[in-house]
């Protein structure tokens, strides 16, 4: 029998019971109501229905990239009375992740690069709206058959661009900007062993007890006249570094709320057991993005910080727009 005369056969042993259960289901169902009917049938259907298979993560490399550009602009004109300033501003986000897998061995890494800026109308100087440099790792080993890992990360945190605080002129009411920052001034390496609890690639808690971090400044921020020791970052008066030992809780929690709409969580948190145990630095980042297709997506980004050494107030950035989105 040849190929053809096979397929043949098996279609129409399929329709041969195709039409058996069509008529059995009409026999079996026609003296009930139809509402009943319906939900037996929804869920029978469910408890047959096969369950999707989760992909497991392959053991070697695996890395993973993404591209956004976000774009927001307001306009008025002159005749417009409520007041306003026409802006245009942009953001743009690159984020590589590389990580490595074989047995209960887990070695994750992560560089984020993130730049934005802003131009107000009859300004003089365009504004950050985000500026940030980040490379993170940590190796885990699996403890048992459990989600806990024994863990160590390493983390760095700067900037690329400089940072300036403005202020106006009062007797030629021009603009004036004093900067405060620049690349490596402030700086951030934390390091340190700990547990890591990992559900699965989109919820994960590493707890580090004994973290070590070192802030690291430009002088030229340090010793101008009058300077009052630990008012930049927490560094003393011609200094260019600051050494502190703590503790550091950093987690990750990715939902997908609907169909093209998630919303990526990254909260992290440190002590400094030396000095003001209980005064915890806090970065929190919240990431909505509502996918429109494969390149264009909305987003609505949420980010507060608490750093006592930095400034005694919640730091906090808003960002919402449209732009485009690519990942590879």
């Amino acid at each position: 029998m040849g190929q053809e005369e096979k397929t043949a056969t098996q279609d129409s042993i399929q329709k041969a019971i195709q039409d058996s259960l069509k008529i059995a289901l009409k026999t079996l169902l026609k003296d009930t109501p139809v509402d009943i009917n319906v939900k037996v049938l929804e869920e029978t259907l469910k408890e047959i229905k096969p369950k999707p298979v989760k992909k497991e993560f392959i053991e070697g490399w695996r890395t993973k990239g993404e591209f956004s550009l976000l774009f927001n602009q307001s306009a008025f004109n002159f005749d417009w009375q409520a007041g306003g300033t026409s802006n245009i501003a942009g953001n743009s986000s690159v984020t590589y992740d590389f990580d490595y897998k074989k047995g209960s061995f887990l070695w994750e890494s992560m560089i984020k690069a993130d730049y934005g800026l802003s131009f107000l109308k009859d300004e003089d100087f365009p504004r950050k709206t985000d500026d940030r440099i980040e490379i993170d790792t940590r190796i885990g080993q699996r403890i048992g058959q459990s989600k806990w890992n024994y863990s160590f990360f390493a983390n760095f945190l700067s900037q690329f661009d400089k940072g300036f605080r403005f202020t106006t002129d009062p007797e030629t009411d021009e603009t004036i900007r004093i900067e405060e920052t620049h690349f490596f001034s402030p700086a951030f390496i934390q390091a340190g062993p700990g547990f890591l609890w990992k559900k699965n690639d989109d919820i994960s808690v590493n707890i580090a007890p004994v973290t070590s971090r070192m802030i690291f400044v430009d002088k030229e921020f340090t010793n101008v006249e009058g300077y009052v020791d630990g008012d930049y970052f927490g560094v003393d008066a011609g200094e260019s570094t600051r050494f502190e030992f703590g503790g550091s809780i950093s987690a990750n929690i990715d939902l997908t709320l609907a169909k093209d709409f998630t919303m990526k969580n990254s909260l992290n948190l440190y002590s400094n057991y030396i000095e003001d145990v209980d005064n915890i630095d806090i970065d929190y980042t919240m990431d909505l993005k509502l996918k429109v297709n494969r390149y264009i997506s909305s987003s609505f980004i949420f980010q507060s910080i608490y750093d006592d050494n930095a400034t005694g107030a919640f730091q906090i950035r808003q960002v919402l727009g449209i732009g485009l989105n690519y990942k590879f």
